[in-house]
C-alpha cells in the first residue's frame, strides 16, 4: 500500500462505513471514471440510433426492438429514477453517471480555457432552460419518437461539449449555469439524508498545505469552494473531496436539516438570482411539469379545441387546421396518424401556460399570504415544498413508466392509489417543515403549505380517479 493511500484508509478507520465509502470513491476514481464512459457509451447508441430506424410497428416490444427499449430505459427508467436517486442521494447521479456532466469536463481539457463570461451566471438560466426543454418536447412529442429525443437530449449533449470546449478548464461550467435540470436537481438534493460534510473547524486546523493525499489534487468540477461548503444544492456528491483535511466526509443528516437550518437560505443572499429557485420550483415543477404532465388526458382541452375548429370552419380561417409538416417543430408522424396541426400546437403552448399561471399562481399566492403570517419571505418558505415538488415530478414521470408497461401487458392497477398517496405524504412533510420553520405562527405556516398543495393535489386526483 502506498503512503497516500495508506493515509486515507487511517482517516477512515475510525468512522462510519458511509464515510470509508466516500473515501473509496476517491480512492477508486478511476472505477468511477469507467462507469461513467460505459454510460456514456450506451447514453449515445441508445438516443442516436434510433433515431435512424423506421417507426417500430404496432407488435413490436421492449426486448425485441431498439426504439421501445430507447424509450422504456429514458422515459420509464432513466429519469424517474433519477429524480428518486436525487431525492435520496443528492447529486451522485450527477458525479457518478451522468454522461453530459462527464463529456463537458472530459472535453474542457482539451478547450480555450476561457473565463466564464458574466451573461452565463444569470440565475435565471436553470428556470428557463427548464422550460423551454419540458414545453419543446411536448410540442414534438419526445416520450413517443426516436427524433425529438435526438433533438433536445442530444442539443443538451452537444451544448455540454460546447461549453466545455469554450469555458472549461477541467469544470463542468455548463452543469453549473446552464444544464436544463441542473436547478430542478439543485432544489431536490436539499432534502436528501445523504451529503458529503465539510467540518469547517477541522478544515481550518489542518496544517497548511495538508491533503489527505499529496499524490491528488482536488478538482472540484461543480466550482465549489469546498470549504464553505453548507449546502448539498450544487454539490455533484463524485467523492473526490472526501478526507480532504479530514474534515470532509459522507455522512447521514435529517432530510429537513437543510431546509430548517441552512444559513445560506435565499432570504440572508443578495441580489435577484435569490428568487430563481423559488420560481423555478413553483411556476417551473408544480406549474409547467403539471401541464405537461396532464395536457394529453385533459377533456377540457379536447372540448376547447372542437369549439375551437368549428369556429374557424364557420369563419371560414383555415390555416389553423393546416398541418405544420415539420416534425421538429411540432409533432408530425403522418404514417403513425399522429399529426399536429397549428391548431393543435397553438392550443398545448396556451393549456400549459394557463395551468402554470392557474396552479403556480394559487401555489404563490399561498406562499405570499403565509409568508405575511410568519415572518418569513416567500422565497423562504417555498423551500418547504421540495418534497411535494419532487414527489409531484417522480409521479408525472412513473405514468411514463405504467403506460409503456401496459403496453407489453403489464398492469399496476394499484399505481394511481400508490402516486396519490406518496402526493399526500409529501404535502405532510412539507407543512411539517412550514410548521417547524416559521419562527412565530407555525400552524399559519402550514396551513399555507397544505392549501398551497391541495390545488396540483386536487388535479393529480382529477386525471387519475375522473378524467
Amino acid at each position: 500500500m502506498n503512503t497516500a493511500t495508506g493515509r486515507i484508509m487511517a482517516t477512515g478507520s475510525n468512522t462510519g462505513w458511509l464515510a470509508r465509502l466516500g473515501l473509496a470513491m476517491r480512492r477508486y476514481r478511476n472505477a468511477i471514471v469507467a462507469a461513467q464512459w460505459f454510460v456514456v457509451l450506451g447514453y449515445l447508441v441508445l438516443v442516436a440510433v434510433p433515431a435512424f430506424l423506421p417507426l417500430p410497428p404496432d407488435q413490436a416490444h421492449i426486448w425485441n426492438n431498439l426504439t421501445r427499449f430507447a424509450q422504456f430505459m429514458f422515459w420509464g427508467i432513466w429519469w424517474p429514477f433519477v429524480i428518486l436517486s436525487i431525492m435520496a442521494l443528492g447529486r451522485m447521479w450527477c458525479g457518478v453517471l451522468c454522461p453530459e456532466g462527464a463529456l463537458t469536463e472530459w472535453v474542457s481539457r482539451y478547450g480555450l480555457g476561457r473565463g466564464i463570461p458574466r451573461w452565463m451566471k444569470w440565475g435565471g438560466w436553470p428556470f428557463v432552460a427548464f422550460v423551454m426543454t419540458t414545453v419543446f418536447g411536448q410540442m414534438t412529442s419526445v416520450y413517443e419518437y426516436p427524433k425529438p429525443a435526438l433533438l433536445i437530449l442530444g442539443g443538451s449533449t452537444v451544448g455540454a461539449i460546447a461549453v466545455g470546449l469554450i469555458w472549461g478548464r477541467e469544470k463542468r461550467v455548463w452543469c453549473k449555469h446552464l444544464c436544463p435540470v441542473s436547478g430542478v436537481f439543485g432544489l431536490l438534493a436539499k432534502i436528501a439524508p445523504i451529503h458529503f460534510k465539510v467540518d469547517q473547524t477541522a478544515w481550518d486546523a489542518a496544517p497548511a498545505g495538508h491533503r489527505t493525499s499529496r499524490q491528488h489534487v482536488i478538482n472540484c468540477a461543480p466550482l465549489i469552494n469546498i470549504r464553505r461548503m453548507d449546502s448539498a444544492s450544487a454539490c455533484h456528491a463524485c467523492g473526490r473531496c472526501a478526507g480532504e483535511r479530514d474534515a470532509v466526509q459522507l455522512a447521514l443528516r435529517s432530510p429537513n436539516a437543510e431546509i430548517l437550518g441552512h444559513p445560506g437560505a435565499p432570504e440572508n443572499a443578495a441580489g435577484e438570482t435569490n428568487a430563481w429557485p423559488a420560481r423555478l420550483l413553483v411556476f417551473g415543477m408544480l406549474g409547467v411539469a403539471l401541464g405537461a404532465f396532464q395536457w394529453s388526458a385533459s377533456p377540457w382541452l379536447v372540448a376547447v379545441k372542437q369549439a375551437a375548429a368549428g369556429w374557424l370552419v364557420d369563419h371560414e380561417v383555415w390555416w389553423p387546421l393546416n398541418e405544420a409538416g415539420h416534425w421538429w417543430l411540432f409533432t408530425y408522424y403522418p404514417g403513425a396518424n399522429d399529426v399536429f396541426t397549428w391548431l393543435d400546437g397553438g392550443l398545448l403552448l396556451a393549456y400549459i401556460a394557463a395551468e402554470t399561471l392557474v396552479v403556480g399562481g394559487w401555489v404563490w399566492g399561498w406562499l405570499k399570504l403565509a409568508g405575511m403570517l410568519t415572518g418569513l419571505p416567500w422565497q423562504r418558505l417555498s423551500q418547504t415544498l421540495i418534497p411535494f415538488a419532487g414527489t409531484s415530478v417522480f409521479v408525472g414521470l412513473s405514468q411514463l413508466t405504467t403506460s409503456q408497461l401496459a403496453g407489453e401487458r403489464v398492469i399496476l392497477p394499484w399505481a394511481n392509489d400508490a402516486r396519490i398517496a406518496l402526493l399526500a405524504l409529501a404535502a405532510i412533510w412539507s407543512a411539517n417543515l412550514a410548521w417547524r420553520l416559521a419562527k412565530r405562527n407555525g400552524a399559519a405556516g402550514a396551513l399555507g403549505i397544505l392549501v398551497a398543495a391541495a390545488f396540483p393535489l386536487a388535479a393529480w386526483g382529477t386525471q387519475f380517479f375522473i378524467w
